[in-house]
């Protein structure tokens, strides 16, 4: 007969590496490439004449905003203020996950913008290379949400 074991009441979350080997350890190594994209976005489409300032406007509150938000977020995590919160999982894998879909379609309407400067080459492969980062950092914000919902 089996025995009579209550089950676990607890479950501790799983411990996050300190020090260099964070931006080893998935999914905490997407921090870097989505900073890095991210960064990369942003400048390119400051570098470029705005064709449409809704669209790219709306590029660059995105690419901004998710990347001050992500740093913020390796801040805690290399400075251990996400041991003060049991959560702190589950509102990693929302914000990356939101942050994806924003991203997502900012690349769309960066596309639009690309296809909208072909008349002058320089805007146009400045932006078409906006565009292949945009699309980059999204995918790069979907599989950190993946990863650590799943980690």
């Amino acid at each position: 007969m089996a025995s009579r074991d209550p089950p676990p009441t607890s479950y501790s979350q799983p411990e996050v590496p300190s020090g260099i080997v964070l931006f080893f350890t998935i999914p905490y190594a997407f921090f870097l490439p989505e900073l890095i994209f991210g960064c990369w976005v942003w400048i390119l489409v400051a570098a470029t004449q705005v064709a449409n300032p809704l669209l790219q406007g709306w590029v660059m509150y995105v690419s901004l905003t998710s990347f001050l938000i992500s740093l913020m977020f390796l801040l805690s995590y290399v400075l251990g203020f996400y041991k003060r919160f049991e959560s702190w999982k589950i509102l990693d894998s929302l914000y990356h996950g939101t942050t994806g879909i924003l991203y997502m379609s900012a690349a769309v309407l960066q596309v639009h913008a690309t296809i909208v400067s072909e008349k002058d080459l320089k805007n146009y492969y400045i932006n078409t290379a906006a565009s292949l980062f945009a699309f980059i950092t999204s995918l790069l914000y979907i599989l950190h949400a993946f990863s650590i919902y799943y980690h």
